[in-house]
């Protein structure tokens, strides 16, 4: 019983060592692309508590006041979760 290595090994490594340097090569363009391309997003809005424009402002649990002396906010409920801060009340400026 003579075993004879079979003869069609070649084209199938080559054709791994195609795939593996395909792979590579999407890997690379897709790591410069997100590099090199620009952002979509742009600033984050202000948060209202550094607007100062914004004299009044609350999250739902609690209501926070623009003084000379800086914020002062009340305390919020022990069951409260808060939300998003919005603006309560502008100033003219």
């Amino acid at each position: 019983m003579s075993s004879a290595a079979p003869s069609s090994s070649e084209p199938r490594s080559s054709s791994g060592v195609l795939a593996a340097w395909g792979t590579v090569a999407l890997v690379v363009a897709t790591v410069l692309l997100g590099a090199l391309l620009p952002a979509r997003h742009g600033a984050a809005p202000r948060p209202v508590a550094e607007d100062p424009a914004c004299l009044e402002w609350s999250d739902g649990c609690r209501v926070c006041q623009r003084l000379a002396e800086g914020p002062a906010c009340s305390l919020p409920g022990i069951a409260c979760q808060p939300g998003v801060p919005h603006c309560l009340r502008r100033g003219d400026g």
